[in-house]
């Protein structure tokens, strides 16, 4: 998806675009198991918006939090299990606005046997999510990916800075293992007026 983000000179006032495609998955799947320095080049952001690393800020933060009733019927736990939250923003060096806003949930049980995957002072990640996965042994198989729109909550429009009336994509995104368990979680928030997502779905051949 190289030069998918772009600002528009001519018109002053235009805030910057992404695309984001569900090659995407993929493309980081091949990387999950290449070299650190290969892997540390560049991200899946970097291949959504054509940008550089350099020129984006990167901020993450975990906390522990416990599955209320979606989040455990998603994940096939108890309510009340612990999880790990992770928010994750980045954002053009350039401008104030997050392209995303992140909020992607694990099982604590699951990921604490590598305890390094427990630390947000180690994002970013070389790999990103596929990749500190793979370091437990899992591998995934595929994704579920829902996405709605509506408006943004007052929160959501200040921190993505959104023009008025202007809808957020709301995706929400499930990883699958090769056990079909669900393994990761992300609810994704994206700004409706500078965001295209683009799916592309390959047929078997007759």
């Amino acid at each position: 998806m190289a030069e998918a983000y772009e600002r528009t000179a001519d018109r002053p006032g235009d805030r910057a675009r992404a695309v984001r495609s569900n090659l995407r998955h993929q493309w980081e799947k091949d990387r999950a198991r290449a070299p650190r320095e290969e892997r540390a080049e560049t991200g899946a952001t970097e291949r959504d918006t054509g940008l550089e690393t350099d020129d984006l800020v990167f901020h993450a933060s975990y906390r522990e939090t416990k599955a209320d009733k979606d989040l455990a019927a998603a994940f096939g736990v108890d309510e009340g299990t612990a999880l790990l939250e992770r928010s994750y923003r980045t954002r053009y060096a350039a401008e104030t606005a997050p392209l995303t806003l992140v909020t992607s949930y694990l099982v604590r049980d699951v990921v604490a046997a590598n305890p390094d995957l427990l630390d947000d002072a180690n994002e970013p990640w070389p790999g990103g999510t596929q990749n500190q996965l793979h370091t437990l042994g899992i591998e995934i198989d595929r994704f579920e990916e829902h996405v709605t729109a509506r408006p943004p909550t007052p929160a959501e429009a200040a921190e993505l800075e959104l023009p008025p009336r202007t809808p957020v994509l709301v995706l929400r995104k499930l990883a699958y293992d090769t056990a079909d368990r669900v393994v990761e979680l992300s609810d994704i928030k994206l700004p409706g007026d500078r965001m295209e997502l683009v799916f592309t779905t390959r047929l078997g051949r007759w």
